[in-house]
């Protein structure tokens, strides 16, 4: 076998983000595009010693669970990779996903996982979703200014204005952004020079609030006619704030470190509020959330609320517990844990976010939660070693600690940190789950047990899952 080989695969699996797994003359070959069940023709793009990638050349017999796509770029674009799956079975995939996980990688037995793992909660609407969206910006091929998205693994960008996976806004706001551009005769931001002006859209929208945020990120320290660019938006129904942002750095970041507002408020507003879904319930106050063109915040809101209710009927608060929050953001999920404990103190490495989730609790009158500026695997540990300080004596043994950490899982520190301080549960609430059955598995050796686990579909027509899990601490 050699490079550009066209070979027949009978696709028997699905890898965890979503590419068809086939085999030939004993190599397991990775197809993306390629769905379970799918007979193909494919073109070998890249051979190891015991696998390979090839790429969709034919469909000879489509699978079952194959349908038509909504968008037609969804192959080009890459940021919907199981599109092309009935949503009931992109369902399955992710629930087995999350499943495999902790069988492979935590070493649970499936029995054990079978037993606690409850039916993932999918969308009604699994299109439409994104309440954030960041298209950069590019020349086209006439020459004029294009905002897109990048093709999978690549930064060449494929013009799109109506992402199907965000809201129909983004096409106006793009509309009018792009005609500014092409007015102020200015070029967009080249990668490979560190040149150029322009460089990225970022744009917010609140579910509950309709209210509409545009900043547009430069290379530069201002931004030209920027009355131009306000006198169109402000046209747009929604609109709430408009911001700069300076971002000089040759990166791959997307945001700079300083942001100026030039229009509006420096921030929307939305709410979440805490739902009865299927066999869980959990019920609380709405809380008011104002995001910044900084904020992390949760990019599907519909299922925020189904994720972070589910969380806090794992946490089985009664009103008087002590409860960390680590990872915190800008407070989304410390703000509801507030409402129900006695006391919560939530750690987040990015200052920005800090401020946001003291914003927060101020907006909502909410006084029982503490927050700190810092990595989780150095706020807890300094904490724990000085004994706590003052009323904070308390939180050295939390009844129930929560922690929400990035794609890479928590720090090992952090994790020790939390054997150490014994709370009664531990809710994990994860966005990967090989990190998720890693950290687990950590956790579980030091003393815990493993009693629920339920996914949690964030990310509709994508390869991506959440998952909250519940250990409680055994007793000697």
């Amino acid at each position: 076998m050699q490079k550009n080989e066209i070979i027949s695969l009978k696709i028997e699996d699905m890898g965890v983000d979503g590419e068809g797994i086939g085999r030939y003359e004993g190599m397991t070959f990775f197809v993306k595009d390629a769905l379970i069940g799918d007979e193909i023709r494919a073109r070998i793009t890249k051979l190891k010693k015991n696998y390979g990638y090839a790429r969709v050349e034919e469909i000879i017999s489509p699978s079952r669970f194959r349908v038509e796509p909504w968008c037609e770029l969804h192959r080009r674009c890459g940021g919907c990779q199981i599109q092309a799956l009935a949503y009931e079975q992109q369902l399955v995939f992710k629930q087995n996903k999350v499943r495999d996980s902790l069988i492979r990688i935590g070493g649970f037995a499936p029995e054990l996982v079978d037993d606690i793992m409850d039916p993932i909660v999918g969308m009604e609407e699994p299109f439409r979703y994104r309440n954030k969206a960041q298209f950069p910006i590019g020349r086209g091929k006439d020459g004029n200014p294009v905002a897109g998205f990048y093709a999978a693994r690549t930064h060449t960008i494929i013009p799109v204005t109506d992402c199907k996976l965000g809201v129909r806004e983004n096409q106006s706001i793009l509309k009018e952004v792009l005609a500014y551009i092409k007015e102020c005769h200015t070029a967009p931001y080249d990668e490979n020079t560190g040149k150029g002006l322009f460089r990225h859209v970022l744009i917010r929208y609140g579910f509950t609030t309709k209210e509409l945020m545009v900043c547009l990120v430069i290379n530069g320290t201002k931004l030209p006619a920027q009355e131009r660019l306000i006198e169109r938006l402000i046209k747009i129904p929604g609109m709430t704030s408009i911001s700069v942002n300076h971002n000089t750095k040759k990166t791959n970041v997307i945001l700079g470190e300083t942001t100026e507002c030039i229009w509006g408020k420096p921030y929307i507003t939305d709410y979440i509020h805490l739902r009865n879904t299927g066999d869980f319930s959990c019920e609380g106050t709405a809380v008011a959330y104002h995001i910044s063109p900084q904020s992390f915040y949760q990019v599907n809101p519909v299922q925020t609320e189904k994720l972070y209710s589910l969380a806090l009927a794992y946490a089985a608060l009664t009103g008087k517990e002590t409860v960390w929050d680590l990872y915190c953001g800008i407070g989304t999920i410390s703000l509801f844990l507030a409402q129900k404990a006695g006391k919560v103190y939530g750690v987040e490495v990015v200052p920005q976010a800090i401020r946001d989730a003291r914003e927060n609790a101020a907006l909502n009158q909410i006084t029982n939660a503490e927050f700190f500026v810092g990595k989780a695997e150095e706020v807890l540990p300094e904490f724990y070693e000085r004994g706590g300080s003052g009323d904070g004596e308390d939180m050295l043994h939390p009844d129930v600690i929560v922690v929400d950490p990035p794609r890479k899982g928590c720090d090992e520190k952090c994790l020790t940190t939390m054997l150490r301080m014994q709370p009664g549960r531990i809710v994990y609430v994860s966005c990967d789950p090989a990190t998720m059955a890693r950290d687990v598995k950590r956790l579980c050796e030091g003393g815990y047990a493993l009693k629920k686990v339920r996914a949690v579909d964030q990310f509709g027509n994508t390869g991506h899952v959440e998952t909250v899990v519940l250990m409680s601490r055994v007793q000697d």
